[in-house]
């Protein structure tokens, strides 16, 4: 028996995760999806929604809701976690504990993605502790838990005997870009399956450097093109100039080092925050699933973000489940894949996925300009997970001494006891006497 166990099953994501085993039932044949969350009013409204699309599509495999985490993974061959410790009310926080002390407010970096991590890797862990005693043999966890690299990083050195890989859809969702370019330039329809984008860095902190079809490179067609672009719009993404020199292009998410004041700027906009916002969009998502007729997601779950979310999750499982041998971009430990980095970093690059697990594919490093960041964040998320281990106050001062991003030195203390005081109640390991 196939059996998916979803923590975190209360999601408004959910919906669109199981459209993405709905459409893969041919390849993937699985018995009984466990949808499993602390917060019963949400996982009655929304597994009642996922059931619905189970039963207009013939009901191909079952959808059980359960509150118990120890019956959810009960004998289960993968475990995905979308979980957030707090909800969107500690997200909230997370971003005004970045906007008090002056610093970026964001749920995955700098100040409040620390926060979330300290909340959440004890968590993660426990799972992958219930994994050890209950789950089938080899059976792998799936972290989309953000911040997903650093979740997998804790995983790799903690949980070391639980097969782990953390996914996010920052790569899918460039690989998609690219191809619409490539699309509208050439007037050919390219197979997503036949493209394969090129990435390297740790989660939120990548640059994507090489594109193929077919085996083909084409990245100096994408590069200059996308440089191109940047120079004839009026205020484009990136300085022109920097990806000119660097022929990469920059994750999203590396605009909080690169422009850390624009997006300072932006937060004196708040309210609303990201968090204030998603609670909004949530609030009308959560009130649309009640509706006994609605059996498809709804349009308005792109607001809510995560594009690709169940075409990343669902390929993935398909490949480790079926031997597939085909490359996806992941988060797992590099294992030598650059030789020239630490073994044991945990990294986001293309890996090969079949059923011996997951396999980082060789790559040269990043240059020095790209590498030096990647040094310091990478030394940050190996304090962090310490410190959330242990409940170590002068590890996590540490981490957030060496943060980019973080608080200059005479202020470090001060952010860390708000931080430790605003998430009191799902940080028992630092209140400990």
């Amino acid at each position: 028996m196939l059996k998916v166990a979803v923590i975190g099953g209360g999601s408004t994501y959910t919906p669109e995760l199981v459209n993405g085993f709905l459409a893969r039932t041919s390849e993937l044949p699985l018995d009984e999806l466990w949808l499993m969350d602390i917060d019963e009013g949400r996982l009655k409204i929304v597994g009642e929604f996922a059931q619905r699309m189970v039963s207009a599509r013939g009901k191909p495999f079952k959808v059980i809701l359960t509150t118990e985490q120890h019956k959810a993974i009960q004998g289960t061959s993968y475990v995905i976690t979308q979980l957030r410790v707090g909800q969107m009310p500690a997200r909230r926080d997370d971003e005004y504990l970045g906007k008090r002390h002056g610093l970026i407010g964001q749920e995955t970096t700098g100040v409040g993605g620390m926060a979330k991590a300290l909340r959440t890797i004890p968590v993660i862990l426990n799972i992958a502790q219930d994994m050890l005693k209950l789950a089938a043999p080899d059976a792998m966890l799936i972290n989309f838990t953000n911040p997903a690299g650093l979740i997998t990083q804790a995983l790799s050195k903690h949980a070391p005997n639980v097969p782990s890989v953390g996914v996010c859809n920052v790569s899918i969702t460039t690989k998609m870009m690219i191809i619409g370019y490539l699309e509208q330039e050439s007037g050919q329809i390219i197979d997503p399956d036949q493209a394969n984008l090129k990435t390297l860095g740790l989660n939120h902190l990548s640059w994507h450097y090489g594109f193929t079809v077919g085996g083909k490179d084409i990245w100096p067609q994408v590069i200059d093109g996308y440089i191109a672009q940047l120079k004839a719009e009026d205020h484009p993404e990136w300085d022109p100039r920097a990806v000119e020199v660097l022929r990469m292009i920059p994750n999203y998410y590396l605009q909080y080092y690169y422009h850390t004041d624009k997006k300072l700027a932006a937060q004196e906009n708040w309210p609303p925050s990201r968090a204030e916002e998603v609670i909004d969009i949530e609030k009308d998502l959560l009130r649309g699933y009640t509706d006994p007729n609605l059996v498809e997601p709804p349009a308005d779950l792109m607001k809510r973000g995560g594009a690709y979310y169940s075409t990343v999750a669902t390929q993935l499982l398909n490949a480790h489940y079926n031997n597939l041998g085909v490359a996806h971009v992941v988060n797992t430990r590099n294992n030598g894949a650059v030789k020239e980095w630490p073994e044991d970093w945990v990294l986001e690059l293309p890996a090969t996925v079949d059923r011996k697990g997951i396999c980082p594919i060789p790559a040269k490093p990043l240059p020095p300009a790209c590498f030096g960041l990647i040094a310091s964040v990478k030394a940050y998320e190996l304090l962090a997970v310490e410190a959330a281990v242990h409940g170590d106050r002068d590890l996590a001062y540490q981490a957030l001494l060496v943060h980019p991003l973080g608080p200059k030195a005479d202020k470090v203390q001060a952010v860390l006891d708000d931080m430790l005081t605003t998430h009191k109640k799902y940080l028992p390991q630092f209140w400990q006497s």
